[in-house]
């Protein structure tokens, strides 16, 4: 028998609270390579707002958007800009992790409740975490509709394709007082500090961090939490959050199994990624550093994706620039061989990275 307090079986869905969701659902269909499968909206009986579902693998996003001005969704968009207000997480019981979370001093905001239609019953309940953000616990274990009810099954925007990831990897929230949430996390859900990052990990010459990764027993779910550190210089992390206006998801990082096509096709479709300098794979100490990969350091200098290893293997990596007007959220895509970590070698060519595009916004 398991002693988790808190079992999760894993990540259930992303929801996205943005300005335009039919927008944002055809964005991700063709630059992300995702498939659209549910729907509701005015014509599906949700008079006030508009959801759309989309799956690439085990990975599912929802984005949802208000048809009303007046709306609590509306006025979330207005304050924060397009943004995660829901990392939902798959239970096995509902009723007892929503129990255990309230015990242990977590905030509830909706006890469980019971939803159906003729595909089944789905069993919900959430609670609050960081910002404005929180974690639906969802059991769909008896359920086979494409989504909860209340959606209808949708047609893909576009024909599928081979798809570009296949799994959420991590989610990554900025907040003002990290201590609390991992301590939050540790308390509520059970999970273990899986890593942190301090001091010289994690600075450049002009600004500086703090993360640490808290994630369940089985590692399906990984939460790194990063808050700002005093530098000389604004950090990614105090603009984020001045631009968010407080706490929230900072980046989703999805697994690929081939990194190098991913990269290739979202290029084509127009998906930016920050760019790394020559310098970076020009260091015959970062050769020294990562061994033998499956791919050439040149083909990964010419797509700027990076690479790191650690005891357990390695990983190759790349990250999107911001993808809505404020600079807050992003994507990573990681393709992993062995490695469990989060490309601590990276870290500072990462950071220099998101500090030219501050410095281009004149937010440094």
């Amino acid at each position: 028998m398991s002693d988790d307090v808190f079992p999760v079986h894993g990540m259930d869905a992303v929801v996205f609270a943005v300005g335009n969701a039919k927008q944002a659902a055809h964005y991700y269909s063709t630059a992300y390579g995702m498939t659209l499968i549910a729907y509701k909206g005015p014509e599906t009986g949700s008079r006030d707002e508009v959801a759309y579902v989309l799956k690439s693998g085990g990975a599912r996003f929802e984005f949802r958007g208000a048809v009303r001005p007046d709306s609590d969704l509306a006025r979330h968009v207005a304050a924060h800009s397009d943004g995660v207000i829901d990392l939902a997480l798959d239970v096995p019981d509902v009723d007892a992790a929503y129990r255990h979370a309230l015990a242990q001093g977590a905030t509830g905001l909706a006890e469980p409740y019971v939803i159906e239609d003729e595909f089944g019953k789905v069993v919900l309940a959430a609670i609050a975490t960081y910002g404005e953000t929180r974690h639906t616990l969802v059991d769909r274990s008896n359920y086979t509709g494409p989504y909860l009810p209340g959606y209808v099954p949708a047609k893909p925007i576009v024909e599928p394709g081979k798809r570009m990831f296949q799994a959420i990897d991590h989610c990554v929230g900025n907040v003002e007082h990290m201590e609390e949430w991992v301590e939050f996390y540790e308390r509520v859900m059970g999970f273990t500090r899986m890593a942190e990052f301090i001091g010289d990990d994690i600075a450049t010459e002009y600004s500086a961090l703090m993360s640490k990764v808290v994630a369940d027993g089985t590692r399906k779910v990984k939460f790194p939490l990063n808050e700002p550190a005093l530098a000389k210089k604004k950090s990614q992390i105090d603009e984020y959050l001045e631009f968010y206006g407080g706490p929230g998801v900072q980046h989703i990082a999805l697994a690929t199994n081939d990194i190098l096509d991913t990269v290739d096709r979202m290029r084509a479709a127009g998906v930016e990624f920050l760019e790394t300098p020559d310098s970076y794979y020009d260091d015959p100490e970062l050769r020294e550093r990562i061994g033998n990969v499956r791919v050439p350091v040149e083909e990964l200098k010419k797509r700027r994706i990076l690479v790191d290893r650690d005891e357990d293997g390695y990983l190759l990596q790349i990250f999107t620039k911001t993808v809505q007007d404020r600079p807050t959220v992003f994507f990573e895509f990681i393709e992993r061989h062995g490695s469990l970590g989060f490309g601590k070698g990276n870290f500072k060519a990462l950071f220099e990275a998101i500090e030219r595009e501050q410095e281009l916004r004149g937010n440094l």
